[in-house]
């Protein structure tokens, strides 16, 4: 990438290292881990660290590390489950930031570079924007928007993908291991709803959360396998199981593991979310009296 070296120093002096310890009786905790270290980038004009929201589910508090000098104690004040972000306050500390890109179109085939912290230093990958589409996952999670990008991810999650003119394009998220996409983001902009809040109230809270059951899952043909259950769920309390085959959510069929999430989040929290599925040689019909995801976290 032919990127300023002025624009490579902004980059990596806004990149800071963040470490969350969780406590072990969270339900993250079993999911996640307990000791958590990751990248999170500062923003303009707020101060606060944006990054990805896994790698401080369950923290109150989280050390943030600039590439020189000492480290602060931030204090996570919003999480967006359903895009994958979270703002972490750094209080009166002042630290360079960068400008988020306003927009939620990404051009493929565009340059753009990608930082990860680490404790020796910064490291920077570049590359290209391969994709803007939809994106799943195992874990009944799916956005609308999101960026692939050529670079390989030279540490952990959640430093920045930074375009060529100097703004943040996304947040890393995930490693795909896919040729061409090696790595995920989440556009930085779908923080907007966050950064809102917390400038007129100090905090975040989804309090309008989508229905939500507790699995992991992955599609095998034109259906959709459970693959685990979390613990203490909605999925758990119904007797939904490991290996069940969901052929149907809510009066449709479930076709992908997207038209399933699909069906899950036209509930509210707290709605009956009903399944059919087949075990070994039965077709059940499942109720599953749902939660949402903010409730089950704490959050």
């Amino acid at each position: 990438m032919n990127a300023s070296i002025h624009l490579l120093h902004k980059a990596l002096r806004t990149t800071m290292q963040l470490r969350s310890e969780i406590p072990s009786a969270h339900p993250s905790a079993g999911i996640l881990g307990t000791d958590r270290v990751g990248a999170g980038t500062v923003i303009e004009p707020s101060g606060l660290v944006l990054t990805a929201h896994y790698l401080v589910i369950g923290a109150r508090d989280v050390e943030v590390t600039p590439p020189e000098g000492e480290s602060v104690a931030g204090r996570v004040v919003g999480i967006d489950h359903s895009v994958g972000l979270a703002l972490v306050d750094v209080g009166t500390a002042r630290l360079p930031g960068l400008r988020i890109r306003q927009t939620t179109e990404a051009v493929v085939g565009e340059e753009a570079f990608l930082v990860a912290a680490h404790e020796e230093g910064r490291r920077v990958s570049s590359g290209v924007v391969t994709s803007y589409a939809p994106f799943e996952a195992f874990w009944e999670y799916m956005v609308d928007h999101a960026l692939t990008c050529s670079a390989a991810s030279p540490g952990l999650g959640g430093g920045p993908l930074v375009d060529a003119r100097g703004e943040m394009l996304g947040v890393v998220s995930l490693s795909l291991a896919e040729v061409g996409k090696f790595t995920l983001a989440v556009p930085a902009c779908s923080s907007a709803a966050m950064l809102d809040s917390v400038a007129k109230t100090g905090t975040y809270a989804n309090k309008n959360g989508h229905a939500w059951i507790g699995i992991t899952c992955y599609p095998v043909g034109a259906n959709v396998i459970v693959a685990a259950v979390l613990p203490d769920t909605p999925a758990e309390a119904s007797g939904l199981s490991s290996g069940d085959i969901i052929v149907e959510a809510g009066g449709a069929e479930t076709t992908d593991r997207r038209s399933l999430y699909a069906a899950i989040r036209k509930q509210p929290a707290g709605a009956m979310v009903r399944l059919k599925v087949r075990r070994g040689d039965e077709l059940l019909d499942i109720g599953i009296e749902s939660s949402s995801i903010e409730t089950y976290f704490g959050d």
